[in-house]
């Protein structure tokens, strides 16, 4: 059964830097697309970044601040997240996708193509 976990999060100042870990079981992540979001309260879920086997893609809010990288012999990906803004402060979520998606350009930026969504980890930033 596919289950992602995220752990990392915490409370960090504006400028500092966190990294985030997404653990998979049911599922080997280097064959499949995984996506990064966040959610502030009163939002909706936000794109943040998405890797696949080739590429790595990010939104233009993260750009040049957050990395996603991937440990094969651990099955773990992780969001380096660096200059952290207030802004910045979320929930944070990794998943895969839930069907086999084609025809579709730019779908890994889309939340409803993603599921299932585990807890996720809360990440504050704040002085």
């Amino acid at each position: 059964q596919l289950q992602l976990v995220e752990s990392g999060g915490g409370l960090v100042q504006p400028g500092g830097s966190l990294r985030l870990s997404c653990v998979a079981s049911g599922l080997t992540l280097e064959d499949s697309v995984i996506g990064w979001f966040r959610q502030a309260p009163g939002k909706e879920r936000e794109w943040v970044g998405s890797i696949t086997q080739t590429m790595t893609y990010y939104s233009d809010s993260v750009k040049g601040r957050f990395t996603i990288s991937r440990d094969r012999a651990k099955n773990t990906l992780y969001l380096q997240m660096d200059s952290l803004k207030a802004e910045d402060t979320a929930v944070y979520y990794c998943a895969a996708p839930s069907a086999l998606v084609s025809g579709v350009p730019g779908w890994y930026r889309q939340p409803h193509f993603y599921g299932p969504w585990g807890q996720g980890t809360q990440v504050t930033v704040s002085s």
